[in-house]
């Protein structure tokens, strides 16, 4: 792999160990500035802790995670929002007493200051606003006075982007965003998700093969820990090894 202007971020030389087991081994990847990637493998492929690692997380074994020409290596997660990254994990993370609006508010409100009982009335007029924005965004308008465990799965994990996206991210990082969820809640993220891509980089993690073939840019498949294959979804569709490792596998 040879690094580009056009990557906004890479994984070079990427081991990650938890004791004597190699989730990770070697890994290097780079993801296009401006494009879907997504990030597929059998499950106990070392998806998500690749994800884990790119996300600041898990801190690589070895190798390193550069950003937009930075090293991020180790740098913590509480600083990814500030550089511009956000997102959402495979487990729906809401607040479940909150409305959806007050859900996001408080995202938007956390970007600017934690504990400021100065803020102007007004200001918080204007982030409520933008947390409106952000349910339209996402096809929550209408929902934007519900309590979030009273929301749909699919809802919940839409709920949860439009949070992820109060920091304005140049990218956009979901784990498995369609976990759990029936077909018409799957086609709808998959809506969703192509539409965010349009104007910013999003990394996708997903073991459903022929789901993200239709709407990625570029694709990275991982088998057993290690980079089994990097490029457009044609170039995956032709290769062998992918072909072999997904036989049998329920790719869905």
């Amino acid at each position: 792999m040879t690094p580009t202007t056009t990557d906004i971020i890479r994984a070079e030389g990427v081991t990650k160990r938890f004791g004597k087991f190699t989730a990770l081994n070697n890994v290097s990847a780079s993801f296009p500035r401006g494009q879907l990637t997504a990030v597929i493998g059998p499950n106990g492929a070392g998806k998500s802790t690749f994800f884990n690692v790119i996300s600041g997380a898990f801190p690589p074994t070895a190798g390193r995670v550069i950003f937009d020409g930075h090293d991020i290596t180790g740098t913590p997660q509480y600083a990814f929002a500030r550089l511009g990254i956000a997102k959402s994990f495979q487990i729906t993370n809401v607040f479940p007493e909150l409305t959806a609006l007050e859900n996001v508010r408080i995202a938007i409100q956390a970007m600017h200051r934690r504990f400021d009982i100065w803020t102007p009335r007004s200001r918080l007029t204007e982030m409520r606003e933008q947390a409106a924005d952000l349910l339209d965004l996402v096809g929550l308008r209408q929902h934007r006075t519900r309590h979030a465990e009273n929301l749909a799965h699919g809802e919940q994990r839409a709920l949860e982007i439009a949070m992820a996206l109060a920091c304005d991210p140049r990218l956009l990082l979901l784990d498995e965003p369609t976990a759990g969820m029936s077909p018409e809640e799957t086609l709808v993220m998959m809506d969703l998700i192509t539409r965010l891509a349009d104007e910013r980089t999003v990394i996708l993690v997903e073991h459903k093969m022929k789901l993200v073939m239709g709407i990625s840019n570029h694709l990275i498949v991982l088998h057993h820990g290690e980079l089994l294959a990097e490029g457009t979804p044609d170039d995956i569709r032709d290769n062998d090894e992918v072909r072999r490792v997904y036989l049998g596998q329920g790719s869905h």
